[in-house]
């Protein structure tokens, strides 16, 4: 799975109650052939995802393509990428609250 199959698929795989009371905004800048610029919105108990970059974000997350599939497969220790700086997270906190409901946890 590329990191935009993943990022394309999160509304699909997001529970509407864990987001029922929620609201965010997340930009993903993914570097790579599998990549691009999405947003990711949450609000109302409804997740969507937006190709491009769509109003104004609370985090934003850049990293490459291979990085984030690597995450995402177990590979690649998310803390271990931040402190190397192959895993850019603008908000800490803000990702921290989302990461699980994300699938990023």
């Amino acid at each position: 799975m590329t990191a935009r199959e993943f990022i394309m698929s999160l509304p699909a795989k997001i529970n509407p109650e864990a987001i029922a009371d929620k609201e965010t905004c997340f930009h993903f800048a993914i570097s790579g052939d599998g990549g691009g610029d999405f947003t990711a919105n949450i609000k109302n108990g409804k997740a969507e995802v937006l190709e491009g970059f769509v109003g104004e974000p609370k985090c934003t997350v850049k990293t490459t393509d291979k990085v984030l599939t690597d995450i995402l497969e177990g590979k690649q220790n998310p803390q271990m990428a931040v402190l190397m700086g192959k895993l850019k997270i603008s908000n800490l906190s803000e990702m921290m609250k989302f990461a699980k409901i994300l699938g990023l946890g």
